[in-house]
């Protein structure tokens, strides 16, 4: 019987769904997920020729390239997150839209103030770095409030009708035309420090950013000057740039909670009741395609990944 590695986090359910999915093809092996102390990362070099690595999560970055013999292929869990995503990231942008945060602290305080004024979504334009299954998933909930969706990614192509699908060539008109702007690319050689002060300073000065991918996409200097310089320039943080899985502690290099143009979060906005078995049963569905002869879809180009 073939044999499975497959990265995910301890879950009856999911273990469950993931055995039922492969329906006894495979023998299945699990590694302790990213972060834990017992993963060195030395087990990946034991794995042989012609093997595929499916990863849980959507995002590979974590995992040691180095390590990883060149013949196994290695596939990321795209999209298999992307709709309770989805729903944080739209609650972060209309919290900030709405300046929830304010008003609330405010009554705390005793000011019943009504001169505050939200945005009104409707005919506002959302933007997307990269247009994945995450950015897919946001544009179906902010479509039918009246936004128009632009994006880009690396084709310049995508299979759902919208308003604008440009290549990262065409990043600096989205960051240009976007009163939202959601990035949803995953961190690779490319995307590390895409956004800058350059780029920040592109953006409308009343703009929402939401940043559910990964903090490094970021430059987290620029991006403190930005919002300490323009209260208006508001900020959704999900993925942070030190965080407790990867790196053994949240630590943030600039006083980011001082400012009141902030809504963050814990790296949670996939962490919903029941996903764990719903995004295993999808990583599953590519182990058995692989073993069935097929090839599997989110296959990693790993020179991205070698920083």
């Amino acid at each position: 019987m073939k044999k499975v590695l497959v990265t995910f986090p301890e879950d009856r359910a999911a273990d469950l769904a993931l055995a039922d999915a492969l329906g006894g093809v495979a023998e299945i092996s699990r590694i302790p997920e990213r972060g834990d102390p017992s993963r060195s990362g030395g087990e990946f070099s034991l794995l042989k020729e012609g093997c595929l690595l499916q990863s849980m999560q959507a995002g590979v970055d974590a995992l040691p390239f180095s390590d990883i013999p060149e013949s196994v292929t290695i596939c990321a869990n795209t999209g298999a997150w992307a709709d309770p995503m989805a729903e944080h990231i739209l609650g972060m942008i209309l919290s900030l839209g709405k300046f929830l945060q304010k008003c609330h602290n405010r009554l705390v305080k005793g000011q019943f103030d009504r001169s505050i004024v939200s945005t009104w979504f409707r005919g506002k334009t959302c933007g997307f770095v990269g247009y994945g299954g995450i950015a897919k998933a946001v544009a179906r909930l902010v479509r039918p409030m009246g936004m128009k969706v632009i994006a880009v990614n690396t084709r310049g192509k995508t299979d759902e009708d919208i308003d604008l699908i440009g290549t990262m060539d065409d990043l600096p008109r989205i960051l240009q035309e976007s009163d939202v702007l959601v990035v949803a690319v995953p961190l690779t050689r490319k995307t590390l420090g895409l956004l800058g002060e350059k780029e920040l300073a592109m953006m409308k000065e009343d703009a929402i950013l939401i940043n559910p991918a990964r903090g490094a996409v970021i430059d987290q200097k620029a991006l403190y000057e930005r919002m300490k310089a323009f209260p208006d320039f508001r900020v959704g943080i999900d993925a942070w740039w030190v965080e407790p899985n990867t790196h053994g502690e949240f630590r943030i290099d600039y006083p980011f909670f001082e400012l009141d143009n902030l809504l963050g979060s814990p790296h949670n906005s996939n962490l919903v009741d029941g996903i764990f078995p719903v995004a295993a049963g999808i990583a599953a569905g590519n182990v058995r395609a692989f073993l069935e002869g097929q090839t599997p879809r989110s296959i990693v180009d790993r020179e991205d990944y070698l920083f």
